[in-house]
């Protein structure tokens, strides 16, 4: 399931308030994906700003990864801005609907909280909060 905020915020400052409201949360940016400029590196035109950002909490992901090395796959979490000035959307996966692809219940109380500090996150960003 997918879950999306909008903002009329500028993009600066959904970064900023993004970056700040992760490091609030022991939440780590490990990478940012500029898909504009990396597929204009590749010759393709995109004409959409679009943001990929890679968030992880350690502490959370080796509680999941213990229990059920496969997810992986789905690790780290990550948030997509999105749009234009003026007219941005955040959007992720939901943890909680990630985890029932792996079968195994016990992560899903990992999974809602991870999920309810990233709605936060992203709410903080967006300048909903």
């Amino acid at each position: 399931m997918l879950y999306t905020i909008k903002s009329h915020k500028p993009i600066a400052e959904i970064q900023r308030r993004l970056e700040e409201s992760a490091a609030r949360h022991q939440f780590g940016i490990l990478t940012v994906h500029n898909l504009r400029e990396t597929m204009k590196k590749k010759g393709v035109e995109f004409g959409t700003d679009c943001w990929v950002y890679e968030v992880c909490n350690p502490l959370q992901a080796k509680r999941v990864l213990e229990a059920n090395g496969a997810v992986s796959t789905a690790l780290p979490c990550r948030i997509s801005v999105y749009g234009t000035e003026g007219d941005y959307s955040l959007s992720t996966l939901l943890p909680t609907a990630l985890m029932k692809m792996f079968a195994s219940p016990e992560l899903e109380p990992v999974a809602q909280e991870v999920e309810a500090v990233i709605k936060t996150m992203m709410q903080d960003a967006a300048g909903t909060a």
